[in-house]
C-alpha cells in the first residue's frame, strides 16, 4: 500500500498547497468516521498487528504514535487507531483559539523529505476541543489506544502569565485524555522557548501539578537546545516525577542541500522537520537515556520514515516513536508498515519485547 502511495497518490497531492492537502485529508477523516463502513475498511487496509507497550503505566497496542501537529482540533479522533498507529498526540492547543501564522506557513522540501511549517499553534482553543472530545465519546468512538494532548502557550498571553495559560488548558482537558505534553519548543509562538528556561519552567510544572499530580505529563524539548540545557529540563523532569520526555521538536538549523527547491524551502522561516532532523533527534535521545539511566521514559520523534529508522531510535532510548512527516511522505500504511518491520526484525535477531532493545545502542 506505501508503494501505490508514493508513486500515484502522493505525486498528485504535492501539487497542491501542503496546508490545503493537509487540511482536506482530517476533513476526510473526519467524515469517514461517521460512516459505519469507512473506519471498518481503514482497519482492513491499514491496521497494525500487536506490538505492545508500557509507558508511564499506559498500555499501547504498539509503539508507533501520531505526533502532536496533524490532528489539532481533535478531528480524526476514532481514525488513528483505524489507521494503525498505537495512539495519538491531539493538538498542539492553547487556551484562546487562535488563527496561527499568515499562509503560506508549510513547505515541502521533497528532494530532503522534509517539511518547514510555520503553523504558530492554529487551533480552536481548549474548551472547543474540549466539546469535540466529549462528542467523540457521546457517539461512542472512542478509541481503544491511549489519546494524548499537546499543551500550548496562547500568542496573546505573556509569557509572565505562561504557567496559568497552561493550567487553563489542562483544566479543560484533563479528564479528557491519557496523557499530556507540555509544548515549550515550537519556534512558531513568539518568545516561547524561553519556556525551556529552568526557572520559568518549573513554574509550568508546579501549576500543572497542583491542578491535577494524576495524570502523566512529560515534556516536548527543541533539538536545539545545548547539553546543559536539556539536563535542566531532565532534572525538572525528575523532580516533578514527569511520566517522560518527547524528543524533538522541530529544529531551527538548516542542512546542506545541493537541491535547488529545498535551498528555496530551507531559506523559510520556521521549524524544520523530516530526515534532516533524524540524526540530531537520536542523539538526544541517546544523552536522555544516558543521562537518566534510562529511567526517564523517551517518546522520539524525528525523521521516522521506516522500520529501520524506528529502530534506531529505540536503540537510542526511546520507548515510544512517533511520526508526522513521515506519514506525508510514506501515507497511511506508515504505522503498520514499521510495526510489520519491528517484528520482522525482532524475530530475526531473537528479541521477544521492544524493552530488550530500549537504550542497547
Amino acid at each position: 500500500m506505501g508503494s501505490l502511495y508514493r508513486h500515484c497518490l502522493r505525486p498528485l497531492l504535492f501539487l497542491q498547497d501542503s496546508e490545503a492537502v493537509h487540511n482536506r485529508v482530517l476533513r476526510g477523516l473526519s467524515v469517514s468516521a461517521r460512516l459505519p463502513a469507512l473506519p471498518m475498511l481503514a482497519d482492513a487496509l491499514y491496521g497494525a498487528p500487536d506490538l505492545p507497550v508500557t509507558f508511564g503505566g499506559l498500555k499501547f497496542p504498539n509503539p508507533v504514535g501520531l505526533a502532536a501537529g496533524m490532528d489539532k482540533a481533535a478531528d480524526g479522533v476514532p481514525m488513528w487507531e483505524r489507521l494503525g498507529f498505537g495512539f495519538a498526540e491531539l493538538g498542539g492547543v492553547t487556551r484562546h483559539a487562535q488563527s496561527g501564522n499568515a499562509t503560506p506557513r508549510m513547505f515541502r522540501a521533497v528532494a530532503d523529505r522534509a517539511l518547514v511549517n510555520r503553523m504558530g499553534f492554529n487551533n480552536p482553543g481548549a474548551e472547543a476541543m474540549a466539546e469535540s472530545l466529549r462528542g467523540w465519546r457521546a457517539r461512542g468512538q472512542w478509541p481503544t489506544h491511549p489519546i494524548g494532548i499537546n499543551l500550548g502557550k496562547s500568542k496573546v498571553t505573556p509569557l509572565e502569565e505562561a504557567a496559568e495559560d497552561y493550567a487553563f488548558s489542562f483544566g479543560a482537558l484533563q479528564k479528557l485524555a491519557d496523557f499530556f505534553v507540555v509544548n515549550v519548543s515550537s519556534p512558531n509562538t513568539p518568545n516561547l522557548r524561553e519556556l525551556q528556561d529552568k526557572s520559568a519552567l518549573d513554574e509550568i510544572l508546579k501549576t500543572l501539578r497542583a491542578v491535577n499530580a494524576d495524570v502523566p505529563l512529560l515534556i516536548k524539548i527543541a533539538p536545539d537546545l545545548s547539553t546543559e540545557a536539556i539536563d535542566d529540563v531532565l532534572d525538572l523532569a525528575t523532580a516533578h516525577s514527569l511520566a517522560g520526555i518527547v524528543a524533538t521538536n522541530t529544529t531551527t538549523e538548516r542542512p546542506s542541500s545541493n537541491d535547488l527547491q529545498c535551498k528555496k524551502i530551507c531559506a523559510e522561516t520556521g521549524g524544520l522537520s523530516g530526515v534532516p532532523l533524524r540524526q540530531r533527534s537520536t542523539e538526544i535521545i541517546a544523552h536522555i537515556y544516558q543521562h537518566t539511566n534510562g529511567k526517564l521514559p523517551i517518546i522520539g520523534v524525528g525523521g521516522i520514515f521506516t522500520a529501520d529508522d524506528a529502530w534506531e531510535k529505540i536503540t537510542a532510548g526511546a520507548s515510544l516513536i512517533q511520526v508526522y512527516t513521515g506519514l506525508v511522505y510514506e501515507g497511511p500504511s506508515i504505522a503498520a508498515d514499521i510495526v510489520r518491520g519491528l517484528k520482522a526484525r525482532m524475530e530475526k535477531e531473537g528479541v521477544r519485547s521492544l524493552g530488550e532493545i530500549v537504550g542497547k545502542i
